[in-house]
């Protein structure tokens, strides 16, 4: 029985547990030290720690006090200008409690923000820059009005290295009594991409099974096919023999319950470790964008993956007769 979800359970307390970002870290920290910091706008991939850090830079600051000093919005709010006008200005508007003079505000994915609400967020981060700062966590800092980009110092979080993804499967299984062999760490890390929210998920699922974590529990419990059948099934389209090819896909769609989406995603990393010449595999990689977009659009994801695999067998085809 799961009674803690390990991305809470293993979420970093202090600036030295967090994966990843030390460039990122040393900078904030340094902030936190001096007890003044400007603005921030955190930008990347989901579960690369923007929420961690900002949690972390609250509790440094504020220690005991620092649930009644931070406020924090997610999406699953209301995000239109009527929050920024009440919630937001009426909080930033009181004084903080303990030593540090201002409180933080944390707007989670503040891309989904509206213009005008963005527009009046500006307006308050200018009129209460003396008892509040403002972290705003983003997936595209494209989408935030320049405006607010210009009042905030930015950084820009990568997705977490292998040796990171490793660091935390080391510690997790230590601590879980979890047997995690080199090939499955390789999977997990594949799986996550730089995830760790989604390799804590992953993990902690793969253990309500069984204790000794493998590869084929892996690929099942994250939905995702081996890397090896994928690359099976372009095999089979680039030697011509479409009807095998039609056969793994579908088999593969239905055993891992994949989405037309999650097919073409994986088979636009195997490509590259297909052996046909890089001409042909840069004319796939296009194949896959368009692909990709028409099934994103609303096209029938079996119908537009088969029609792919007609395209594999026409470049697999100019290669022979290249020979």
């Amino acid at each position: 029985m799961i009674n803690t979800i390990w991305t809470e359970k293993y979420r970093p307390q202090t600036f030295e547990d967090v994966k990843g970002q030390q460039n990122i870290v040393s900078k904030v920290k340094a902030f936190v030290n001096s007890n003044n910091m400007p603005h921030l706008l955190f930008s990347g991939p989901a579960g690369v720690g923007k929420t961690t850090l900002s949690l972390v830079i609250a509790k440094e600051l504020f220690k005991d006090y620092w649930k009644e000093n931070l406020l924090e919005l997610n999406a699953s709010d209301e995000r239109g200008i009527d929050v920024i006008r009440t919630k937001v200005k009426d909080f930033a508007r009181t004084k903080a409690l303990g030593n540090v003079p201002f409180k933080l505000i944390y707007l989670d994915e503040s891309d989904a923000l509206t213009r005008e609400a963005q527009q009046a967020l500006r307006r308050t981060m200018e009129n209460y820059t003396k008892t509040c700062r403002f972290i705003l966590s983003c997936n595209y800092s494209s989408k935030i009005i320049d405006p607010i980009q210009s009042r905030c110092a930015v950084f820009r979080f990568r997705p977490l290295s292998k040796e990171d993804i490793f660091s935390m499967i080391d510690k997790i299984s230590e601590r879980e009594n979890l047997t995690i062999n080199n090939e499955s760490k390789e999977a997990l890390y594949e799986v996550c991409e730089g995830d760790c929210r989604k390799l804590e998920n992953t993990l902690q699922s793969c253990s309500v099974i069984k204790k000794e974590i493998d590869l084929e529990l892996v690929y099942s419990m994250s939905s995702a096919a081996k890397p090896k059948e994928i690359k099976e099934i372009l095999t089979s389209a680039i030697n011509q023999d479409f009807l095998t090819a039609r056969k793994k896909l579908l088999s593969l769609m239905l055993n891992y319950g994949l989405s037309g989406i999650d097919v073409i995603k994986q088979m636009n990393k195997e490509i590259w470790n297909v052996e046909i010449s890089d001409d042909q595999k840069v004319k796939l990689i296009d194949k896959c964008g368009e692909i990709e977009f028409r099934i994103v659009e609303g096209s029938d994801e079996y119908l537009q993956l088969e029609s792919f695999l007609a395209h594999i067998m026409l470049v697999g085809k100019q290669t022979t007769e290249n020979k």
